[in-house]
């Protein structure tokens, strides 16, 4: 790709991010994407016609299967951070159909500025808190990543009520509207601990770029 060599792979299910340098981590993407064996190059001629020649400066590259009806197919989800941009690359495999005799692949890009992202959302789930009340340092078992740019909102309606217990009157709704552009979830029972730690520290490096 673009002529450069490939670097050592990276570990298998989820590449971790390291903090943001001057070097081009090109080579480490295209090595965590040969990793995961899902059609490698379909997958890295996408990504790599969305970076667009700009440095890679850190990814996650998440590897999962998904339910069709009665099918299981896979899904690969690569999310690339630039200097400027946010890139996000989805492919997913079909079975032969009425437009395409053979079996195919599909695969979406979308790449967002950094300045447009809104909100960097961070949920992490800890099993047993309780053995963390005399110290420690709690280890979250899941984590769910939530990255909002404006591009997709969703309304939460429930219906609104007073604070008198009696009253029956009708107050209408009310609701919650929040960026839910793209979610990403992991956990140590299906990706192992190391896909967790790798998913917050991408969310916290992710959270300074943004910042301001």
């Amino acid at each position: 790709m673009r002529g450069r060599e490939p670097l050592p792979h990276g570990r298998d299910k989820m590449t971790p991010m390291r903090p943001a340098t001057a070097q081009d981590r090109f080579g480490d993407l295209v090595s965590a994407i040969e990793k995961t064996g899902y059609y490698p190059q379909v997958v890295a001629a996408g990504v790599g016609a969305a970076v667009a020649g700009e440095q890679v400066e850190a990814f996650l590259v998440h590897h999962e299967p998904t339910i069709d009806r009665d099918e299981v197919r896979r899904h690969i989800t690569v999310v690339v951070l630039t200097a400027s941009r946010l890139i996000l690359c989805h492919t997913d495999e079909y079975a032969p159909d009425d437009l395409l005799p053979e079996p195919y692949t599909s695969t979406s890009t979308e790449a967002v500025r950094l300045s447009a992202v809104r909100s960097v959302v961070v949920n992490r789930m800890v099993a047993n808190p309780e053995k963390f009340a005399g110290g420690g340092q709690p280890v979250p078992s899941e984590a769910v990543l939530t990255v909002g740019w404006g591009g997709l909102n969703r309304l939460d309606l429930e219906p609104a009520a007073c604070s008198d217990p009696d009253c029956e009157a009708d107050h209408g709704y009310t609701g919650v509207l929040a960026s839910d552009d793209f979610s990403l979830r992991v956990s140590s029972a299906a990706e192992g601990q190391g896909a967790v730690d790798d998913l917050l520290v991408f969310a916290e490096s992710l959270s300074a770029r943004t910042r301001g």
